[in-house]
């Protein structure tokens, strides 16, 4: 299992508009057409209403891979680079006994 986070500031409500509305066309697809992502969630942030927060799990690394080489995910990544003011991504390790809970059911 490979698991990221990444964090997205966006400098205002009208850029945190154009965002949302990106992710809204691109995340149907990501579920649909992307058997290797088990879980991807956007999130707003608690505290900060102009930050969005991705959590993401796939099967494995070349499942992130595949994730990213798809056009349409290029092309939100692409559009997104041009509101964002900051992004922070991180890569996150499971430790045993959680992995071994989810991936039971």
């Amino acid at each position: 299992m490979f698991s990221i986070m990444v964090r997205f500031d966006l400098p205002d409500e009208a850029a945190a508009a154009a965002f949302d509305a990106l992710a809204a066309e691109v995340v149907p697809s990501i579920r649909e057409r992307e058997p290797g992502t088990l879980l991807y969630l956007i999130h707003q942030v608690d505290g900060a209403p102009l930050s969005r927060a991705f959590y993401e799990i796939y099967r494995d690394r070349a499942a992130h891979a595949a994730h990213e080489a798809r056009p349409e995910v290029a092309a939100f990544l692409t559009a997104v680079a041009r509101l964002v003011t900051a992004t922070r991504v991180e890569y996150l390790i499971p430790d045993g006994p959680s992995e071994a809970a989810w991936t039971r059911h």
